[in-house]
């Protein structure tokens, strides 16, 4: 995807000519305060105060009627965002009396330390991992209301943690996806590059996690950023452990155990429910290929329809993305070879120099050093330019993973919809042979005692179905209306998102473009005199 990595210093190598060249343009300033300001929560506190006492309406005037594209290009749309960048993070700062403020919940992460695993290694010093600084700030009435602010220490097994639990609590909810356990990567990369990416993409997830609308006041969250020591979360169980369980409880389970109510309304747990899954798998079979419809079934067509449109959505944005990345390699190329082109004129320009004989000469050589002014000029500006667009078009990549996030929620609706199925088939079943036996039963003069014991077994175990059925269906009625929500939220989160990469986009793209004309029209009137000389 989009990186930034490989086209901020395209043309680094260049000789010193090339950077000495006077290119007749005060330093610009793009309205953007340092990496490592921007980092700092205090710089984020700044901001926000800043942001509040802004006047909208001036702010909206000057994208409309700006004086200058080349001047509007370095207003920027997204100044709310900020990464923190490297491992020298700012550290933060005490608060004074700030101004009244919307609720914010912000994260940085910052100064991973190597530290040993004693309790799994056998032999000292054999296992290591690294943590890292989580320092928050929020004015949020769950974490402490105004001016709280927490640090503490976690390490990426602590996020695996955390990510399982909010699974677990949060179903149909558009949960942001956790950073990959990179095993390949930390295998391959340096390791202080390793632990540079892990930092920044645990504060990117952790960010997106603080924003959410209902995830920012989870109980989970607030103890992964504010308590202290070892995370009091509990684990999830480890998947041997699992299936040993599972092997122990599968003979109770098939002589009839009673199941938990509330168990039914959670998903399986592979290898633990063994015998839920081979029951849910029949029942999916059944769905597919049986030719007879569930006795429950999806029936929102409404979602149906909307589900259908973010496929597509999904596979344009994908699309998109790709094309992305394209115009982002055209640019570097183009900063390249205008890199290049202006080398050559500086050596070019040595040569005419250092044999000048005659005035021409010298003229020539002139003219020359000129052209190669504007075209590292334009090199230059090449370069910044795929750093905004970098940027900006970014989102499209980061959507693509919300998209994952979409997927996982819609698959908990379909998971609940087949526990729903499932203990419906059950719940007939269990009718049927309790009809069956009371129907031989009632052919024998007094009754079987054998049958009406097993009848009242049978009436005992539909009862806990039927509840647990009506627990499964609250679930799934539950999942169903945070999918709704979710759903409107995404649309208004997209909507204002892609309005400010669109217009992000195409300021920049006019901006820079103004600003290379204006070197090569400079240029232009710096050689007119061939023109002249020419008619």
């Amino acid at each position: 995807m989009m990186s930034q990595e490989n086209h901020g210093d395209e043309n680094s190598d260049l000789p010193d000519e090339m950077e000495s060249l006077v290119l007749d343009e005060p330093p610009s300033s793009n309205g953007q305060s340092s990496p490592a300001a921007a980092a700092s929560p205090s710089a984020f506190m700044d901001r926000q105060t800043s942001l509040a006492s802004a006047s909208a309406s001036q702010h909206f005037n000057s994208i409309l009627e700006p004086p200058s594209y080349a001047d509007a290009i370095f207003t920027s749309f997204d100044s709310s965002s900020s990464a923190s960048n490297g491992h020298g993070a700012a550290a933060p700062e005490p608060e004074s009396d700030a101004p009244a403020r919307s609720e914010f919940l912000k994260v940085w992460v910052s100064d991973p330390q190597k530290e040993l695993d004693l309790s799994n290694s056998l032999v000292p010093g054999g296992n290591s991992y690294y943590t890292y600084l989580i320092t928050t700030r929020t004015n949020m009435p769950e974490y402490g209301g105004d001016g709280s602010e927490f640090t503490v220490r976690r390490r990426f097994k602590d996020v695996v943690t955390l990510a399982d639990r909010l699974a677990e609590s949060y179903r149909g909810f558009f949960i942001p996806i956790r950073p990959d356990k990179s095993v390949v990567e930390s295998q391959v990369m340096q390791i202080e590059q390793f632990v540079e990416q892990r930092r920044a993409a645990l504060s990117r997830y952790l960010n997106k996690l603080a924003a959410h609308p209902a995830i920012k006041r989870s109980e989970e969250l607030r103890v992964f950023l504010a308590v202290n020591g070892k995370l009091p979360l509990m684990r999830s169980v480890d998947v041997a452990s699992r299936m040993l369980d599972g092997a122990v409880r599968l003979p109770r389970q098939l002589v009839g155990e009673a199941a938990d109510a509330n168990e039914a309304a959670q998903p399986a747990k592979g290898g633990r429910d063994l015998l839920r899954l081979f029951r849910e798998l029949k029942q999916s079979v059944v769905n597919d290929w049986g030719g007879v419809k569930p006795i429950v079934v999806e029936e929102d067509k409404e979602f149906l329809e909307r589900k259908e449109k973010v496929v597509e959505f999904e596979q344009q944005l994908s699309n998109l993305s790709q094309q992305a990345e394209l115009l982002v390699k055209a640019q570097q190329d183009m900063g390249e070879t205008m890199g290049e082109l202006g080398l050559a004129f500086v050596k070019l320009t040595k040569l005419e120099t250092e044999g000048a004989m005659f005035e021409s000469q010298t003229r020539r050589a002139t003219d020359m050093k000129n052209v190669a002014t504007a075209a590292v000029k334009s090199s230059r500006l090449y370069r910044e330019l795929n750093s905004q667009t970098v940027k900006h078009l970014d989102k499209l990549h980061e959507y693509l993973g919300v998209m994952l996030a979409v997927n996982g929620a819609f698959s908990d609706r379909t998971s609940a919809l087949l526990t729903v199925q499932t203990l419906s088939s059950d719940l007939v079943s269990l009718q049927s042979r309790i009809e069956k036996l009371e129907a031989a039963a009632s052919k024998i003069f007094g009754g079987d005692r054998s049958r009406m014991r097993k009848i009242e077994e049978l009436k005992e175990t539909l009862k806990v179905s039927e509840e647990a059925k009506a627990c499964a269906v609250n679930e799934y009625e539950r999942i169903k209306e945070n999918n709704r929500n979710e759903l409107e939220r995404l649309d208004r989160e997209r909507h204002d998102d892609f309005m400010g990469m669109l217009k992000g986009f195409v300021l920049n793209q006019a901006g820079y473009a103004e600003k290379m004309a204006n070197a090569w029209e400079k240029l232009a009137e710096e050689t007119s005199g061939y023109a002249k000389d020419g008619s």
